[in-house]
């Protein structure tokens, strides 16, 4: 059975979003609106840099849940 088999024939199988990806819109965000978005525990940070980035969380937004 070829790939275009088992895709269903339905008009909602064309509104479905491809995926998104979230390194390329973080970019945008930031290039475009000034916005920026860290995931805390990302591994191309530093251990000072996770801490600024914990305590500027804590500071804006309260304490994670």
């Amino acid at each position: 059975m070829s790939e275009a088999d088992n895709q269903l024939a339905s008009s909602i199988g064309r509104k479905v979003a491809s995926p998104m990806d979230a390194e390329a819109a973080k970019r945008r965000g930031w290039r475009k609106l000034g916005i920026l978005a860290i995931d805390v525990a990302d591994a191309r940070l530093t251990w000072p840099e996770r801490e600024l980035i914990e305590a500027l969380g804590k500071r804006l937004y309260g304490v994670r849940d």
